[in-house]
């Protein structure tokens, strides 16, 4: 007879794919985290662990020539798997108490976080170095994952945007983004217009990982729930070296750790995407083993 167990349950869902960008390798983020053992760091908090597999994602030598819009490149088969992604994401929350999205390029998280807002009005927590909030219009390279942001608050790209239902998933007032270092010229205009909270490395110098913090979680405190979207290139590339876009001045290895740790105190988080890492570019899978130790952070682990 099995006995009943009173552990909480976290369910994890790998999304390989790389359409959102030119530069490939992140596909392969979701194998390089579950071979840094992400699976037996949460087990070892005390947590339920369930392990739901990968979507199917088409590889871009499939899509190469779909005629794509150049300003949204391969965006029919983006706005796929999203919709996919969506699906699970609401599967996964119904039947766990934490859920992680493994990515794959930022992208995929307008199918994370809409299946997460379908549940619960949540608080989106953007950890990345760039703010992706590009539209086809404003984005000088055409690449999607560049554009998630924008599509969650129900901007461009139509396609994504219009996953789940038509329109914003949230108001600006519910996303906040911290890490910020790398914005093109028109998204840094459409970016002091939106009304979205933007905590840049800047700010982090300044004040202080801890302060920003616990501001954020304040600011979130009304909501149900804080979805965490960490791109790993929030990192300064000394700690994350494989990353798909890496950018010098980020995050250090003690912030981030100190970020998760608070995040975790609030009690909200209830979900996280883990994308952006691209083990061709990598030293022994030292970024994917700093994401592993950054998600069981955000799950609860201490120091003492």
């Amino acid at each position: 007879m099995i006995e009943p167990t009173n552990r909480k349950v976290v369910r994890i869902l790998g999304v390989p794919m790389d359409l959102g960008q030119q530069r490939r390798g992140v596909d392969m983020g979701p194998s390089a985290v579950r071979y840094a053992g992400l699976q037996e760091r949460i087990s070892e908090l005390d947590y339920e662990v369930i392990d739901m597999g990968n979507l199917v994602v088409p590889v871009v030598e499939e899509i190469a020539n779909d005629h794509s819009d150049q300003h949204a490149r391969h965006l029919d088969a983006v706005t796929q798997v999203c919709q996919e992604l969506y699906e699970r994401t609401v599967e996964c929350m119904t039947t766990s108490d934490f859920s992680i999205f493994l990515g794959g390029d930022h992208s995929m998280s307008v199918g994370s976080v809409t299946g997460v807002a379908s549940l619960h009005k949540i608080g989106v927590l953007w950890v990345d170095a760039h703010a992706d909030y590009n539209t086809p219009t404003s984005s000088p390279s055409g690449n999607v994952h560049g554009m998630p942001v924008a599509a969650i608050l129900g901007d461009e790209p139509q396609p994504l945007a219009n996953i789940g239902k038509p329109g914003s998933k949230l108001h600006p007032s519910q996303m906040a983004m911290i890490g910020i270092r790398n914005l093109d010229s028109a998204e840094r205009d459409r970016l002091v217009r939106s009304g979205i909270t933007v905590h840049t490395m800047t700010d982090i110098d300044e004040h202080g990982i801890a302060l920003l913090t616990r501001q954020l979680i304040s600011r979130f405190k009304h909501l149900d729930a804080i979805h965490v979207s960490l791109d790993m290139d929030s990192l300064d590339p000394d700690f994350a070296p494989g990353v798909g876009t890496p950018v010098p001045g980020g995050l250090t290895y003690r912030e981030a750790h100190l970020l998760m740790e608070l995040l975790a105190s609030s009690g909200k988080v209830r979900s996280m995407d883990i994308v952006e890492i691209n083990p061709i570019l990598d030293n022994r899978n030292r970024t994917a083993e700093l994401a592993v130790e950054l998600a069981a952070s955000l799950l609860g682990q201490r120091i003492m």
